[in-house]
C-alpha cells in the first residue's frame, strides 16, 4: 500500500463535500482545501491519503458495488484500532468514523498518517544488512506476540467476536465466501472444504479458552509500517479481517510466505536462502513466537497452515470477483484473483502431509 496515484475512476467521490464534512467534525486542516491521492496495492478497502493545511491523514472506505456478506467492515477496523490505542500494540490514532453514506457514498474512517516504511517484499531487498533483516523479523514477531497478549475484555472488545469455535466458524465463513465468488471449480478447495472441519484441533471449541485472542487476520510484513530508520514496527494497519480468534491462525498466516514462491505477485520466500539473508527459518520464527508467548510448541501446525492457505485462496477468489465487477481496489486485482487455485493446491498438499 505504499504507491500513491490519482483516485481511480471506480473510487471517485465528491472531495469538496468530504472537506466540508471534515471541517464540520473539527478537522480544521481542510478549510483551505483538500488534496486526495489513492494508495495502490491493497485488495480490500480502498485507502486514500488526504492532505490539508500541510498535514497528511489517511481515509479508508468500503468499495462500491455489491459486496460479499461480512466483508469490508471498516467499522470494525476503526473499532479495534481505537481499542488498542492505549496498549503497547502500535496502531494509528483514529480520528473519526462516518457511517453516513450521503457524504462520499460509503462508510469510511479517517486516521492519522504514520510516517515510515512499507516493505512489501519478504526478502527485504531494501535492508542494509542481514542483521537489519533479522531485527525486522524479530520486531514483527514480537509485535504479534504483544497483540495476542492484550486482554481483549479490558479494552472493550468482549463482543468483538465469539470466544469459542473460531476455526469452525471461519471455515464455514470462508467456504461461503468462496462459493459466493466462485467462477470455476478448484478441486483442491473442495478437498480442503471437506478436510478442514474434520481436523480442527481438540479443545478449540471450549468457550473462553486461553486460545482466544485479538486476531489481526491478515498479519504480514506488508500490513505494517516500520519506523523510518529503525527496525521497529510503528503501526499495524489493514484490520479488516480482525476478530476474536485463535492466535495460531494469525501466526500461520504470517508464516505462509515461507510456502509461497518469490516474485512480485506472490511475495514469498520459497527458494530464498533465508540464512544468508538474515531471515529466520520458519521453525525458528515459530519457536521465537512460542518463547515470547509462553507456549510449549505447535503440534497442529500443518492444520493451521492449510487453513491459512485455504482462507487466502477464498480471499483471492473474492478479489477476482470484484475485479470482474470493476470495483476492485487495485489495478492488479485480476492477477491476484488468479492465485486461488495455486494457494488451494499448496494448502491441500500440506494438509495431506
Amino acid at each position: 500500500m505504499s504507491t500513491l496515484g490519482p483516485v481511480t475512476k471506480a473510487h471517485l467521490f465528491d472531495e469538496r463535500r468530504l472537506a466540508d464534512y471534515l471541517c464540520a467534525q473539527g478537522l480544521d486542516d481542510f478549510r483551505g482545501g483538500l488534496t486526495v491521492l489513492q494508495y495502490q496495492g491493497g485488495q480490500s478497502n480502498p485507502t486514500f491519503r488526504l492532505e490539508g493545511g500541510g498535514r497528511h491523514f489517511v481515509l479508508r472506505k468500503k468499495p462500491p458495488g455489491d459486496l460479499l456478506p461480512s466483508a469490508h467492515l471498516v467499522e470494525r477496523e476503526y473499532r479495534v484500532m481505537k481499542a488498542l490505542a492505549d496498549t503497547d500494540v502500535p496502531v494509528p490514532a483514529m480520528l473519526l468514523l462516518c457511517e453516513d453514506s450521503d457524504v462520499i457514498g460509503r462508510t469510511f474512517f479517517v486516521m492519522e498518517h504514520v510516517e515510515g516504511r512499507v516493505l512489501p517484499v519478504p526478502g527485504l531487498p531494501e535492508a542494509s544488512s542481514p542483521a537489519e533483516r533479522t531485527a525486522i523479523y524479530d520486531a514483527m514477531n514480537r509485535t504479534l506476540a504483544r497483540l495476542h497478549s492484550v486482554d481483549w475484555r479490558s479494552v472493550g472488545l468482549s463482543d468483538f467476536g465469539k470466544p469459542s469455535n473460531y476455526l469452525a466458524r471461519q471455515i464455514s465463513l470462508w467456504t461461503k465466501q468462496y462459493e459466493a465468488a466462485r467462477h470455476r471449480e478448484i478441486p483442491a478447495m473442495e478437498a480442503l472444504i471437506a478436510w478442514l472441519p474434520e481436523h480442527i484441533p481438540d479443545g478449540e471449541g471450549t468457550a473462553g479458552n486461553r486460545e482466544t485472542t485479538i486476531a489481526h487476520g491478515d498479519y504480514r510484513l506488508e500490513n505494517m509500517i516500520l519506523h523510518p530508520t529503525k527496525p521497529e514496527v510503528a503501526a499495524i494497519v489493514d484490520w479488516e479481517l480482525s476478530t476474536l480468534g485463535h492466535p495460531l491462525a494469525d501466526l500461520a498466516y504470517n508464516c505462509m510466505t515461507y510456502h509461497l514462491p518469490e516474485g512480485p505477485l506472490w511475495k514469498g520466500l520459497g527458494g530464498a536462502d533465508c540464512e544468508a539473508l538474515g531471515i529466520p527459518s520458519e521453525e525458528d520464527y515459530v519457536a521465537a513466537y512460542c518463547w515470547q508467548t509462553g507456549r510449549d510448541g505447535v503440534p497442529d501446525w500443518n492444520f493451521f497452515m492449510a487453513f491459512g492457505l485455504f482462507r487466502l485462496a477464498s480471499i483471492c477468489q473474492g478479489v477476482y470477483a470484484r475485479a470482474m465487477q470493476g470495483n476492485a481496489s487495485s489495478r492488479n486485482a485480476l492477477e491476484i484473483g488468479r492465485k486461488a487455485p495455486a494457494l488451494a493446491e499448496t494448502g491441500w498438499r500440506i494438509a495431506r502431509s
